[in-house]
This record gives C-alpha cells, structure tokens and sequence, in this order.
C-alpha cells in the first residue's frame, strides 16, 4: 500500500530496517527539491522514535575552487563532474560494512569551502541518510551506489517550481533578481533536467509541490 503523505516515510524507513544493524537510506532529487528539508525532519522523527540517526549530505565532496578553476569548471559547480565522486564512493562504503566510527567532510557555504572531517557518524548509528542530487544518477560512477543503500527516495517537482526557488535561494544569498535568475537558469535549472531526465526509480518517490508520495 503507498504511504498517502510524506510523513508516512518514517514507517517505510523502520519497515526496511528489518534486522539490519545498520541501514543506508538515499534521499535524492534535482537541487531546490527539498532534500535538506525531508533528511533533517526524517532524522528527527527517527529520533523521537528511539532510533539513532545521521543526516550525511553529498555536498562535503565538492572539488575545492583551486580543482574546479584549474579543470575550467568553477561556472558548474554542483553538477556531477565537479564532486569526488570516488572519494564519496568511498564513504558510503564505509558507511554500508559499518566497521567503525566514520568521519564524514561538511560543506561550509559561508565560506564556500569543504571542511574535512566536519562530522563523524559513530559505529552504533542505526539509520544514514545520505542526502544529494546524485544517488540515483544513471551515469558512471554514481550508478556504482546502487548496490549500498536499503531504501532508495526521490523527492522531485516542477521544473517550474524548482526554478522559482532555486532563483529565490540566490535572491537570500543577496544577489540580484537578473543575477539569480541567470545563476539558476545557467547551472541549477541544467542540472536539475539532467537528475530529472536520467536518474533510476526509487523505491519511494514523493511529488515535493503536492506531498504526494508513490511507492515502486
């Protein structure tokens, strides 16, 4: 039976809990969908209901500024090519054989910079949300996730919907309409087609403009 809303997600995550000791949950979508939003609000109802539970964001892999500008990719950062897609490969592996405590690089965008080390999921974390556009891309290497998570969400709307508030997290950012609308439209709004038009189906996707929510 399909969760009628998104607060039912939390019934699906313990439901695929099982007996695991630890359970991988991918939160994905195309920027402006509210990814950030679903991931800490799940972590607290995780919480309340007596479970342990970390939110790790894929922004911690940005390529720092001085990579981007020396590979001429400094004008899309936050498409995939401009992550370490190996190196957060690497972490979620980590996160999935759950061997030890996990330091985990934050994004800082005061500053805009990654911050190594900025977190640290313990070994006795029962649920991961790893939150980000490009869990479920369809491309090499993040087709290479796949096998890692337990329960795969993608939280989409409107491309229109999308490019209204991508150009109004610019306008708070203190930029300009014309230049907000000129950073959504010329990386945010591509990117975003591109998790739209080439990502697999999730086991839940929720309709973030309607809360709707489908199960696969």
């Amino acid at each position: 039976m399909s969760p009628p809303n998104p607060q039912d997600l939390l019934e699906t995550v313990l439901a695929a809990a099982d007996r695991r000791e630890r359970v991988l949950v991918a939160i994905a979508g195309p920027p402006g969908a509210g990814k950030s939003t679903l991931s800490s609000s799940l972590c607290r109802q995780l919480a309340a209901a007596g479970q342990s539970a970390s939110v790790v964001p894929m922004d911690g892999f940005h390529l720092d500024n001085e990579t981007l500008d020396r590979l001429e990719l400094r004008h899309r950062k936050g498409a995939p090519e401009t992550f370490d897609a190996t190196g957060f490969l690497e972490l979620v592996e980590k996160l999935k054989r759950n061997a030890d405590d996990v330091p985990v690089p934050e994004f800082d965008r005061t500053n805009d910079r990654v911050r190594g080390n900025g977190d640290v999921v313990q070994k006795s974390c029962r649920f991961v949300l790893i939150e980000g556009n490009y869990l479920l891309l369809e491309e090499e290497p993040w087709c290479r996730l796949e096998p890692f998570f337990d329960l795969t969400v993608f939280l989409t709307a409107p491309i229109a919907d999308l490019r209204e508030r991508l150009v109004a997290r610019w306008l708070e950012h203190g930029y300009d309409r014309r230049t907000a609308e000129e950073k959504a439209g010329g990386n945010d709004i591509p990117n975003a087609e591109r998790v739209l038009a080439r990502s697999r189906p999730a086991d839940v996707t929720i309709q973030s403009a309607d809360a709707a929510v489908h199960s696969r």
